[in-house]
């Protein structure tokens, strides 16, 4: 695991410096700090930090080939580089190291741009080829790792953070207010957009071009859902699945380093973990974390019964409130664009922890959205066949179930009351939110009535009907899962899972999302994944004489946080005092007095948690990103500071 950078200037005859690529490097070393290189061709700079993991000694980068006449920067692994690299020995390309980067280069020279086709794993990678002139930056099919890009008139920059791409001066940081109310609908910032202006995420399944001053972004891969190729039995989809994941699990086990298992002691990390143990001679390590302090399920009596179960050398972690509070800072820095995603603060803390042991963690990311494992998707499939049954009277009931929930403060009739008889992009924010959240019922008098008019009605609704094309013949099920595929997972999980772990400098593997098992699993019918009132069927039926029952059987949690009680209790003086401040309010995107509502009904009844805590993360990302620069950008060096300065609130916290 690394970090890449890059920067291509437009007029051939410019050049392109080494002190702009160094200061893009710069906020980035906690992704390598193994090792950095730089490849400058006139109008062209990579750089690269690195994470040793194969090949320590001989995989450094930016790499070429044998003539150096194509260079590349790579973030991420390959998994069937081996195969790979037999294929193309037998060509007759030569190879100067073992690395999978080297693969990728070779790969390019055989094929292209269509190179990625034929690559298995998680990666971000650029290739310069300086024969053509031409610039290939290309992003995993999933997501899993990060790649920013930013075209001025000038110049393309690309980079593994956006703090990279920001840290020169070339790069305007003007707010784009839309991205705002898309964060405030769906709690994260889904598809292309940041929040500047200028700033892109290249999108998962995608490759830029960059060639004759010309940019061009294509697909190259989508998640195919159909059916139409599986007949056989849910008996022969389980055993086929548990064939499919021992094989990826042991694909995710290749390192030079020490390998250890994220364990949360649910079924989709137990399961890798079941293969994991097979997959060396050695004791593999395990690590979970708990919180103290809060009223939440533990995971940690979970995660140690499976520990035991498989005999693995097992560590746990527990967090304070003062330990939440006083990351939130370095929680806004490191995950660079505002999500609110309070697990990710325990993530941080338990990927600390096994860093002290390991250089490389699985987890079990990606079996939810894989399989089906959240009661949302069981939920919503029960309102669709209650719709059925209403015929006409669905909607109207919907809309009473609604005003019902208001009335009581019933967040689940108001939830599922607006699903009741509507097409699925009116209602299915991506799982976390929909027209009838806070943000979105609220907006005409939360927001500011000028920036309410800068930004237009949110688009969340014809954003997911966009999406939703490619599967609208598709089972109802399949939808949300496509859906979530493409927005929750990657914008929201994945930038948790890269983010907080490389913040530790620690390569995280996630063997559910192989793109393999997801095309495995949007093959099979949906009611091998949900019925009734059960969700993940299949994966957990592979895994039935496996597992400990009490872990196949126990209700989802996932790193609960109870961040709830600690914004209503501990800190909620500190909240307030930041939410309400002159330097929040100054920005004009609320109404003090709604802002001062929302956190005295949070303190007498609770329930809006999220909320308020989507506030507090958006205002210290301005903090950090927006006014730092103001007063603390360095122009001559092109370096941004990555420190943090607390408010005093915060600092006696």
């Amino acid at each position: 695991m690394c970090g890449i950078v890059g920067k291509l200037k437009f007029d051939p005859e410019e050049r392109v410096e080494r002190a702009r690529i160094e200061a893009m490097l710069a906020p980035i070393v906690h992704r390598g700090p193994d090792g950095q290189g730089i490849h400058l061709d006139r109008n062209v700079g990579l750089g690269h930090c690195r994470l040793s993991i194969i090949d320590v000694a001989g995989g450094g980068q930016p790499m070429t080939n044998e003539d150096e006449t194509v260079w590349i920067v790579f973030n991420g692994e390959i998994y069937n580089f081996q195969s790979l690299r037999r294929d193309l020995l037998g060509g007759g390309h030569a190879f100067r190291s073992r690395t999978d980067t080297e693969v990728i280069l070779h790969l390019y020279e055989e094929h292209g741009v269509d190179c990625v086709k034929h690559l298995r794993g998680m990666f971000a990678f650029a290739i310069w080829d300086a024969r053509q002139r031409r610039l290939f930056v290309a992003r995993d099919r999933i997501g899993i790792k990060p790649l920013y890009y930013c075209q001025t008139r000038d110049a393309l920059y690309f980079a593994s953070e956006l703090k990279a791409i920001i840290a020169d001066p070339g790069v305007s940081r003007e707010i784009c207010a839309p991205a705002i109310r898309q964060f405030l609908s769906f709690f994260y910032v889904p598809g292309e957009n940041t929040l500047f202006q200028s700033v892109k995420k290249l999108l998962p399944g995608h490759y830029l071009l960059a060639e004759n001053g010309k940019v061009s972004i294509n697909r190259y891969w989508d998640l195919p859902f159909t059916t139409e190729r599986w007949t056989q039995p849910f008996e022969d989809a389980a055993e086929e699945l548990r064939e499919l994941l021992g094989s990826t699990v042991t694909d995710h086990m290749v390192a030079d380093v020490p390998v250890g298992v994220l364990l949360s002691g649910g079924v989709d990390s137990s399961a890798v973990l079941s293969f994991a143990v097979q997959g060396t001679p050695k004791k593999i390590k395990t690590f979970t974390v708990g919180f103290d302090g809060g009223r939440v399920v533990d995971e940690r009596p979970y995660a140690r019964l499976t520990a035991e179960h498989f005999g693995t050398e097992h560590y746990d972690i527990s967090i304070t409130p003062g330990d939440f509070w006083n990351f939130l800072p370095a929680y806004v820095r490191h995950m660079e664009e505002p999500v609110c995603e309070p697990p990710a603060v325990a993530l941080y803390y338990v990927s600390k922890l096994a860093r002290d042991h390991v250089k490389v963690l699985l987890s079990g990311e990606g079996g939810d959205e894989a399989f089906a494992g959240y009661p949302n998707y069981a939920n919503l499939l029960q309102v669709q066949r209650l719709a059925s049954i209403l015929g006409p009277m669905s909607k109207p009931m919907g809309a009473v179930a609604c005003q019902v929930g208001a009335l009581f403060g019933e967040s689940r009739l108001r939830r599922y009351g607006q699903a009741l008889g509507r097409a699925l992009p009116a209602y299915y924010f991506s799982r976390t939110s929909g027209p009838m959240s806070f943000f979105n019922r609220q907006a005409p008098s939360f927001f500011n009535r000028e920036f309410l008019e800068n930004t237009g009605a949110a688009p969340a609704a014809e954003f997911i009907a966009e999406l939703t094309g490619p599967v609208k013949a598709q089972a109802r099920l399949n939808q949300m899962l496509y859906v979530d595929s493409k927005t929750w997972l990657p914008d929201d999980l994945l930038v948790k899972a890269d983010k907080m772990t490389m913040a530790n400098s620690l390569e995280l593997r996630v063997p559910l999302l192989d793109h393999e098992v997801l095309e495995f699993a949007a093959s099979l019918p949906a009611d091998f994944k949900v019925r009734r009132r059960e969700t993940k069927r299949v994966l957990k039926a592979a895994f039935a004489k496996v597992l400990p029952a009490e872990v196949l059987n126990r209700r989802k949690a996932g790193f609960p946080v109870p961040y709830e009680s600690w914004l209503r209790r501990e800190f909620k003086d500190e909240t307030s005092d930041i939410l309400l401040s002159d330097r929040a309010m100054v920005r004009g995107y609320f109404e003090k007095s709604k802002v001062s509502r929302l956190l005295q009904a949070n303190e007498r009844g609770g329930g809006h948690a999220k909320e308020i805590f989507s506030l507090l993360v958006l205002e210290l990302w301005h903090r950090e990103f927006v006014d730092r620069h103001h007063s603390d950008y360095d122009r001559s060096s092109g370096q941004t500071p990555l420190s943090v300065s607390r408010e005093p609130a915060m600092a006696g916290s």
